[in-house]
C-alpha cells in the first residue's frame, strides 16, 4: 500500500506537500480526499493529488491528521483535467482544484440537510394491534393512518396533518408503530416548478444531418470536436436533446454549458421536459444548499445530466459522453479569476482527456472556432435556415447621424423605430429593445464650466441612477448621492445636465411614448432577487409585458414566438472599444439579438440604430452574413498575428502609485525579453486601457506568438524568480479575451 500522500493545500503556494499516510487511514485515503493536514505552526486542509512509496524527504514527513467526508471529493479525471488548467493558463495548481470543486461542497461545515422523519415499523400494519390503538388512542391511530397513506413523513409535518403535537408521536414511537429519525432531505432548486413532458420533434433534414454527425462523434470521436453552425432558430437545442438521448441510451451522461443564466431557465424547461429529474443544474444563482445536494447527486449518479453555466463544466459526471457548450463564441465562458480559463477550451481539452464528443453550438462562431472547422480539426455541421422554412427577419440599419439632422437634436429612439413598435402593439406582438447600457444617463456634466461627474477610484464617469437617486461606478460599485449643484469650487452652477442613456431612460422615455403599453426592463439592476430571471421571462412569455428593455441578458438564446420586433438602440456602443474584437463582438450581439425577432409565424423585423451605418461588422450583420464578415476580418487577423493566427498573452500590472507600477513593469520586461524567443511579440509596459481600477493603476504587457507555450515557459520561469515590490500584484491571462 502506498504511504506517501501528495497534496495541494487550500493556500496559495502553488505547490505540492508529502505527507505519511498513518496506518489508521491508510485504507481511507484515496487520490481526491479532502485532508486535514499540519501546516507551519497550524493546520490547513487540502486535498490528495496523487500516491506514491517513497518521498525524497522521507525523514521530515508529518502525518496527515485525519480525513474529511466519508468519500473522495474529486475524481482523478477532474484532478487531471485541475492540472492541465494550471499548466496552461499559469496558475497556481491549488486554486485549479478549488475551481473544480464548487466551494458549497469543500468549505468546513458544508453537509446535508437533515430533518427528523417518520416511518413506519411492522406493527403499523398489524391490524388487531392498530385496531386496539383506535379504541384506547384515536389521535394516534389517525396519525398512523395519515403515515401509511406516504410510508414516510416529516415529523413537523406529521404533527400538523393529524392536528396533534409530537410528543403525541412520540408515545407512538414507544409503542412501536412508528420509527422517528434524521434524514437527509433535498435542497431542490426546481421544486416549485411544473414542467409538462415533450416528445422529440420531428427533424428537417438539415437536422437530421447534423444529429447524425454528433452521434458518429459520440459512437467513434470522428471528428472528436463538432462545430454545430446554425442561424438563429434553426432547432440546435432539438439536436442537442436528441444527441443527449442517444448518449445516454449508451449509458453515458452530458454536460450542457449555457453563457448566461439569464438562459437557464428556458434551457432547463425544455431539457427537464424532456428527461425529467435525472437533470441537475449547477450556477452561481443557486444557494449555497441547492448547489452541494445537486453536486452530490451527480457524484452520486443520480442526475446524469449537467446544466449550467461556466463551472458546471466540472460537474462529475459518470461516463461523460457529450458536453454540448452552447452559444460557444460568449466571452462570459472566460472566467475572470485566476485561473482565467476558458470554458469552451478547457470543454474540449476535457472531451479530448475523457474521449468524450464535444459539440459547439452557434449562430456565430467565434473566429477561432471557424477557423479550426476550416483547417479540419473540428468537424461542422450547418444549419443555414430556420426550423419549417420560416424567414429570417429583415433587418434595417438607421442612420442617427441624419435623423439627428432631421429632428434637430439627437433622440433615443429613431421615428421608423417609434412607427414600428406602435404596429406592434397595435398587432397585439411584442417587442425587444435592446442597448447594453444599464443605468439612467452614462455621466453628469456642468454646462457652464464642463465638470464631469467621475469616480475617485477609477478612471471612469459615474452612471447617474434614476430611482436611487445616485451616481454609481460600473467598476468599483461605488455611489455617490447626485449633487445638487456643480462640485467644482469655481462654478457651482445648479444645471446639471444628463448625458447618454442607459435601460433605465429608455424605459422611462419608452413609458411616456407609449402610456399604455406595458414595459418592463431586465438588466442586472432588476435581477438581484432570486428567480428574478425566471419571472421577468416568465411573463415576458405569457403576454403580460409588451416591450421588454434589456441588456445583453435577452440578446442570444430566447425563444419567443411573439415578438416581431427587434430595435438595437445603440449600436456602435461596442464597436469602438480599443480592442481587436470589437468588430467580431459587435457583428456577433448584432446578429443574435436580431435573431429573437420572426421565431414565430409573422416575420420579424430589427432595427438597428447607429452614427457609423457603413462599418463592415454592422453591414455584415445586416446582410446576416457570417462568411463575409469572416472573410474581411480574417485577413486583418492575419496581418498582424492575432488569434485565431496566433495566442495572445497579456500580464495586468496592478498597484497604489502610477511610477511604481510602471517602473516594476519595466524591470519585469528586462528579466523576460532575454528568454523570450524570437516568435514571441513583446509590447509594453504601457497604461492599460482602463488605467485605473479600484484605486488602483494599471499596466500591461502583452505577448503574441504562434504557440501558447513559447510564452509560458519563459513566464513561468521569471515570474518564479522575480519579486514584486511592495503592494504590486500581476495577473496574467492566457489567451486573453477582453484587453481592456
Amino acid at each position: 500500500m502506498p504511504r506517501i500522500a501528495r497534496v495541494v493545500v487550500e493556500i496559495a503556494v502553488d505547490k505540492e506537500f508529502d505527507y505519511l499516510i498513518p496506518d489508521r487511514l491508510q485504507d481511507e485515503i484515496k487520490v481526491g480526499t479532502q485532508v486535514v493536514v499540519p501546516f507551519g505552526h497550524s493546520e490547513a486542509r487540502g486535498y490528495v493529488v496523487s500516491l506514491a512509496d517513497s518521498s525524497p524527504h522521507a525523514a521530515k514527513l508529518k502525518e496527515i491528521r485525519d480525513r474529511v467526508g466519508k468519500k473522495a471529493l474529486v475524481e482523478q479525471n477532474i484532478l487531471d483535467l485541475a492540472r492541465w488548467i494550471a499548466d496552461y493558463y499559469l496558475s497556481p495548481v491549488e486554486k485549479a482544484v478549488r475551481t473544480v470543486l464548487p466551494g458549497a461542497v469543500r468549505r468546513k461545515g458544508s453537509g446535508f440537510k437533515e430533518r427528523l422523519m417518520v416511518f413506519p415499523t411492522e406493527s403499523a400494519t398489524d391490524e388487531l394491534s392498530v385496531e386496539q390503538l383506535r379504541k384506547k388512542a384515536p389521535k394516534q391511530a389517525k396519525a398512523l393512518d395519515i403515515l401509511l397513506t406516504g410510508k414516510q413523513m416529516f415529523l413537523a409535518h406529521l404533527a400538523r396533518a393529524a392536528g396533534t403535537t409530537t410528543a403525541t408521536l412520540r408515545t407512538l414511537e414507544e409503542k412501536g408503530f412508528i420509527q422517528i429519525g434524521r434524514s437527509a432531505v433535498r435542497r431542490d432548486p426546481l421544486a416549485d416548478q411544473e414542467v409538462l413532458h415533450t416528445e422529440p420533434l420531428k427533424l428537417m433534414p438539415q437536422q437530421e444531418e447534423a444529429l447524425k454527425r454528433v452521434k458518429q462523434s459520440v459512437d467513434t470521436l470522428t471528428p472528436p470536436v463538432v462545430l454545430l453552425y446554425g442561424v438563429t432558430g434553426s432547432g440546435k437545442t432539438e439536436v442537442y436533446l436528441q444527441a443527449i438521448q442517444y448518449a445516454m441510451d449508451k449509458g453515458k451522461g452530458a454536460v450542457v454549458l449555457v453563457p448566461e443564466i439569464s438562459l437557464t431557465p428556458q434551457t432547463l424547461e425544455r431539457f427537464r421536459g424532456r428527461f425529467g429529474d435525472c437533470i441537475a443544474v449547477l450556477h452561481s444563482s443557486l444557494g449555497e444548499g441547492e448547489r452541494h445536494d445537486e453536486w452530490h447527486r451527480v457524484h452520486e449518479g443520480k442526475a446524469r445530466i449537467v446544466i449550467g453555466a461556466r463551472s458546471a463544466l466540472f460537474a462529475p459526471v459518470k461516463d461523460l459522453g457529450l458536453i454540448v457548450v452552447d452559444e460557444e463564441h460568449e466571452p462570459s465562458y472566460k472566467q475572470e479569476e485566476a485561473p482565467r480559463y476558458n470554458a469552451r477550451d478547457v470543454a474540449v481539452m476535457r472531451g479530448k482527456m475523457e474521449k468524450c464528443a464535444v459539440v459547439l453550438g452557434t449562430a456565430t462562431p467565434s473566429l477561432e472556432s471557424y477557423a479550426n472547422a476550416l483547417k479540419g480539426k473540428y468537424g461542422i455541421a450547418g444549419l443555414p435556415h430556420r426550423v419549417d422554412h420560416r424567414q429570417m427577419p429583415v433587418v434595417t440599419v438607421v442612420d442617427m447621424r441624419v435623423e439627428a439632422e432631421r429632428e434637430g437634436h439627437p433622440n433615443v429612439f429613431s421615428r421608423e423605430l417609434i412607427e414600428g413598435i406602435q404596429r406592434r402593439l397595435d398587432r397585439a406582438e411584442q417587442t425587444m429593445l435592446f442597448l447594453n447600457r444599464r443605468g439612467f444617463a452614462t455621466s453628469l456634466i456642468c454646462p457652464k464650466c464642463g465638470y464631469v461627474a467621475e469616480c475617485d477610484q477609477c478612471s471612469v464617469s459615474l452612471t447617474y441612477h434614476r430611482q436611487s437617486e445616485e451616481l454609481i461606478c460600473h467598476i468599483c460599485a461605488a455611489r455617490r448621492k447626485v449633487p445638487s449643484r456643480c462640485p467644482n469650487a469655481e462654478c457651482g452652477d445648479p444645471s446639471f445636465r444628463m448625458s447618454g442613456f442607459g435601460t433605465q431612460r429608455v424605459e422611462s422615455v419608452l413609458a411616456k411614448l407609449f402610456p399604455k403599453a406595458r414595459v418592463r426592463r431586465m438588466d442586472s439592476d432588476t435581477t438581484t432577487g432570486r428567480d428574478s430571471h425566471r419571472q421577468i421571462l416568465g411573463e415576458f412569455r405569457s403576454g403580460k409585458i409588451d416591450i421588454l428593455v434589456g441588456t445583453q441578458m435577452i440578446a442570444k438564446g430566447l425563444h419567443f414566438p411573439n415578438v416581431t420586433l427587434v430595435g438595437v438602440i445603440f449600436a456602435d456602443m461596442s464597436l469602438h472599444m480599443p480592442d481587436f474584437r470589437a468588430a467580431e463582438r459587435t457583428f456577433q450581439l448584432l446578429t443574435q439579438v436580431a435573431g429573437r425577432a420572426g421565431r414565430g409565424d409573422v416575420v420579424g423585423g430589427v432595427i438597428v440604430q447607429t452614427y457609423t451605418p457603413f462599418h463592415p461588422a454592422i453591414q455584415a450583420a445586416r446582410r446576416l452574413d457570417f462568411e463575409g464578415f469572416y472573410d474581411q476580418e480574417i485577413e486583418f487577423r492575419k496581418e498582424l498575428g492575432y488569434p485565431p493566427f496566433g495566442h495572445l498573452v497579456c500580464l495586468t500590472l496592478r498597484g497604489p502609485g502610477e511610477e511604481k507600477v510602471a517602473f516594476s513593469g519595466g524591470a519585469f520586461m528586462k528579466e523576460l525579453a532575454p528568454n523570450l524567443p524570437p516568435s514571441v511579440v513583446a509590447a509594453g509596459p504601457a497604461p492599460a486601457p482602463l488605467a485605473r481600477a479600484k484605486g488602483l493603476y494599471r499596466y500591461q504587457i502583452m505577448l503574441r506568438a504562434p504557440t501558447t507555450r513559447v510564452m509560458t515557459e519563459p513566464l513561468r520561469k521569471v515570474l518564479q524568480s522575480f519579486r514584486w515590490p511592495k503592494g504590486i500584484t500581476c495577473a496574467v491571462d492566457v489567451d486573453a479575451i477582453s484587453l481592456l
